[in-house]
């Protein structure tokens, strides 16, 4: 099966360079490119791209706003990447908040941005755990937040949700646990259903936001996450 890639960047160098890296491969095709958030919205829908590659920083309508655009707009949505040059930029947690499955730096070589573009394609999310949490850290928890949270859950839904917020793959949380992958992949279905969220991207914000996870300088700095 080939995916199909739409490119929004409001650089056109940018995006012939990650044309041009894309197309190497057999199984990832170019479907269009956009110059800002208010081109792409409109593509997409005509195209239909399994994943769009996002600039959170264009003129118009930025990535943010296109993103929750396409996300409540589509019964469906692609998968969106955003795509930045600080892994620590606030406006790449506001696309994570608004749906988007991961982000990927502007300094990552061919090879990461190809196997990311596959990850997501395949469903997956890809996170830097430890930038994720600093960067939930500049929003206060609600009084009790994190308590209401662990109350929602059961003592072993707590567990996989922090391991989740680590990064860590349904296969490591299943050696962690010694359980086996099936039983992880039910826990994460269900604390997804209890917490509203839509991904394991969005249950990890939570899990920030809340309070319930605090963020450590030890976690490993990216992960592909398992759906």
């Amino acid at each position: 099966m080939t995916v199909r890639v739409v490119l929004a960047d409001d650089e056109a160098m940018v995006r012939g360079a990650l044309r041009a890296i894309l197309e190497c491969e057999p199984d990832l095709t170019v479907a269009g490119e956009a110059a800002s958030g208010a081109e792409v919205v409109p593509l997409v829908r005509q195209v239909r791209p399994d994943v769009v590659l996002m600039d959170v920083r264009m003129p118009e309508v930025d990535g943010i706003r296109a993103t929750e655009r396409l996300v409540s707009s589509m019964t469906v949505p692609p998968r969106i990447l955003v795509v930045t040059t600080f892994e620590n930029d606030a406006y790449v947690y506001q696309a994570l908040r608004a749906g988007a499955a991961g982000f990927l730096l502007k300094r990552a070589d061919a090879g990461q941005l190809v196997s990311a573009v596959r990850l997501v394609a395949a469903g997956d999310c890809l996170l830097f755990p430890a930038a994720v949490g600093r960067l939930a850290a500049r929003y206060a928890p609600a009084e009790g937040a994190g308590r209401r949270l662990r109350e929602r859950l059961t003592e072993r839904e707590c567990e996989v949700l922090r391991l989740m917020a680590r990064g860590l793959a349904n296969g490591e949380i299943a050696a962690r646990l010694r359980v086996g992958p099936e039983t992880v992949k039910t826990h994460v279905a269900r604390v997804l259903a209890k917490l509203g969220a839509r991904d394991r991207t969005q249950a990890v914000i939570t899990a920030y936001e809340s309070g319930f996870v605090m963020p450590s300088a030890g976690w490993p700095r990216a992960s592909r996450i398992e759906v």
